[in-house]
């Protein structure tokens, strides 16, 4: 009963090769690029007909998951062509933001909607494109609109995603620069309290709550975005 188990469970992949086929099939499964016939023959160093030996291993792969193919005249194991997305590997990178980059999405996060010169202006610095390219690349930002000035700049606020990815279901989750100070995150003395919130949001309506605060700037983007359209 063993005996028929075992039996039952050996596995001919591809079935009666040849001594020629398997050592073909050997040199094209280790080789890191395809091969063309003149290589095969130095490799097994036969005087065979190499491409009927490719033609004979091609068809015994036909239907699985590994193809034997011919591309311009060279051979080599590919993926079935309908498994491919399971062979996409996705990466992901740690990317370690610059103290500009961090500082420009502090502006966004407070100020928005918010344009370049605006965030300059905060900083006191004027910073590179490539700033604004790496939040917009994270998809932690967006244009969103262009503010009713001489020149129409570009207004920038934050993303759904922004929010997903910390983890904040409103703007009005956001905490103050005290409460950051209190919680022992930051440093107010060394830090400029002008990023997290004294901007024109802040000068504009310094008496009114919080909550009010970031509903007025949600309000404001949505105006700035309808306005562009």
């Amino acid at each position: 009963m063993n005996k028929k188990i075992k039996n039952n469970n050996v596995i001919n992949f591809p079935k009666n090769l040849s001594k020629l086929e398997r050592q073909v099939e050997a040199i094209l499964f280790a080789a890191e690029e395809p091969l063309d016939v003149e290589t095969i023959e130095k490799r097994v160093q036969s005087s065979s007909n190499i491409t009927k030996v490719l033609e004979s291993l091609q068809n015994s792969y036909k239907g699985r998951g590994i193809n034997l193919l011919c591309v311009k005249n060279k051979w080599s194991f590919r993926t079935a062509e309908d498994l491919s997305k399971l062979m996409s590997l996705q990466k992901s990178t740690q990317k370690k933001l610059s103290k500009a980059t961090l500082e420009t999405l502090a502006i966004i996060v407070y100020h928005q909607p918010v344009t370049r010169s605006e965030i300059e202006e905060i900083r006191g610095v004027s910073f590179g494109t490539n700033t604004i390219e790496i939040l917009l690349e994270l998809d932690w930002v967006r244009p969103a609109g262009r503010k009713e000035v001489p020149g129409k700049p570009i207004q920038y606020a934050t993303t759904e995603n922004f929010l997903n990815h910390f983890n904040i279901q409103k703007l009005s989750d956001l905490p103050t620069v005290d409460e950051l100070s209190s919680a022992g995150l930051i440093d107010s003395s060394a830090v400029d309290s002008s990023i997290f919130g004294t901007g024109k949001f802040y000068k504009e309506q310094s008496s009114v709550k919080k909550e009010d605060i970031y509903s007025d700037i949600e309000k404001a983007i949505d105006e700035s975005s309808k306005s562009e359209e």
